[in-house]
């Protein structure tokens, strides 16, 4: 039988950052989402815009008030349970709906308990992972799939993690970010409806234009980060 102590460990996350805005990237760019961003991740990105979510250390823990009152980015984090970040959305009188699980690498977590509990009180899920973890969230999760090939961490796009992508939003910077992507959807087929977007890197110029070009040419989409021009978070 599991002890409270380990029930209670196992419906903890550790939280770098919760706040509302709009969503910038993908499908629901424009919709008002709370951003609940997750501590950890080994997968090691070079391009990566939120490296201080990569490592977990204890001295960097600290209480939900002091999470909550960062001013910029950093590596603190909290340990929260669904119950917990459910009361804080109540108490920063969040309005979104929308709840954008995130990263770090969420699904490194297992996302069920805190998916059902969010679900209960009306809120909507998507999860933005890269595709290299073991999915474990409700039914009803939108699932957006970053894929990252051939990164330093050396861990591998699941091929069920392109199956149950409701998206996939692919960073590139030149044709041979597409080519890998081609490689990938043959390699791990996507369900017939996923959704496939293009997101230039950084914005670059040549980037943007060869991504507008590839999402005409195959009716795929733009996923131009809107938050970046708009100097949101």
């Amino acid at each position: 039988m599991l002890t409270k102590a380990i029930l209670t460990e196992a419906m903890s996350y550790r939280i770098n950052e919760i706040f509302e805005t709009l969503q910038g990237e993908g499908t629901f760019t424009g919709v008002p989402s709370i951003f609940l961003r997750l501590q950890g991740c080994p997968v090691g990105c070079p391009w990566c815009d939120t490296q201080h979510t990569w490592e977990t250390n204890p001295t960097d823990q600290v209480s939900i008030d002091a999470l909550m009152a960062k001013t910029e980015a950093s590596a603190k984090w909290s340990e929260m349970t669904a119950e917990d970040i459910i009361a804080r959305f109540e108490q920063e009188g969040y309005s979104a709906k929308h709840v954008v699980i995130t990263g770090g690498e969420p699904a490194m977590f297992d996302l069920l308990p805190l998916g059902k509990a969010l679900e209960a009180k009306g809120y909507q899920l998507q999860i933005e992972t890269s595709g290299t973890f073991e999915l474990k969230v409700t039914d009803s999760t939108w699932v957006t799939v970053s894929p990252k090939l051939d990164m330093p961490g050396g861990y591998l796009v699941r091929p069920d993690c392109m199956a149950r992508a409701n998206e996939i939003k692919h960073p590139i910077a030149m044709q041979k970010h597409i080519d890998a992507l081609d490689s990938l959807l043959e390699r791990c087929p996507p369900k017939a409806d996923a959704i496939i977007c293009l997101q230039p890197i950084s914005q670059r110029p040549r980037a943007t234009e060869l991504a507008m070009k590839t999402c005409i040419a195959r009716n795929w989409r733009l996923s131009v980060q809107m938050h970046k021009y708009l100097n949101i978070e």
